[in-house]
């Protein structure tokens, strides 16, 4: 056989590996530095004493910062789908007599929006997130500080930072996540039913994006 003929087979795999590292989360355990009070007090107001299997929190570099949740009921029924956010930035600066300071803004009343969530439906969203996260961010990474908006997601009793997803499976999270708060505030249940069947099919999508990403890994490691 000829070189050349040896060339494509090793593209093609190549390909998926490279698109790979490129759609790589650029999201790390814990706070990232000189974020965690700004991020534990918009916590403090939106989540609160919630309890929720999963949460993600939005820490903007500008506007409102916002919470959405995954409630898990005690007697096994419908979780609860909840989103939550502040009449005003909860990270504020201070221009009193004093000089210019920094504030953080947590005794206000939040805006909170919820609806039920079949059970089955929430269970395998939590599963599938928290699956794509721990195959994709290192146990040995740390959140790195940057400039820019913070995206937190809170599962399993991990706490995953960083930038926003913007490829591969964590954009979907992100697409997922954005469907959901639209869903908080759809108040007719068969609107609401089409949207969990979007979900489910989104679902679908996100398990077949971890198994290619899972043969590649096998093709790496091979």
């Amino acid at each position: 056989m000829s070189p050349r003929a040896w060339l494509l087979p090793l593209a093609l795999l190549a390909t998926p590996l490279a698109q790979a590292a490129e759609c790589e989360l650029q999201l790390g355990h814990g706070w990232p530095p000189a974020t965690g009070n700004h991020g534990d007090a918009v916590e403090g107001l939106l989540v609160a004493d919630a309890a929720p299997a999963m949460h993600l929190t939005w820490l903007p570099k500008r506007g409102a910062e916002s919470a959405l949740m995954l409630v898990q009921p005690a007697d096994g029924g419908d979780w609860t789908l909840r989103y939550a956010r502040p009449p005003e930035r909860v990270d504020q600066w201070d221009t009193g007599a004093g000089g210019m300071k920094r504030v953080l803004l947590v005794d206000q009343q939040p805006e909170v929006l919820e609806v039920p969530m079949p059970a089955a439906l929430a269970a395998r969203l939590v599963a599938g997130w928290q699956r794509t996260l721990q195959a994709g961010v290192p146990a040995d990474r740390a959140a790195e500080f940057h400039d820019d908006e913070v995206l937190s997601l809170v599962i399993g009793g991990e706490r995953y930072s960083g930038l926003e997803p913007g490829c591969g499976a964590g954009e979907l999270l992100v697409e997922q996540a954005e469907d959901l708060v639209k869903t908080a505030d759809e108040e007719d249940a068969d609107d609401r039913a089409e949207r969990w069947q979007d979900l489910q099919r989104d679902l679908d999508e996100l398990d077949e994006v971890l198994r290619e990403a899972s043969y590649g890994d096998q093709a790496a490691a091979g």
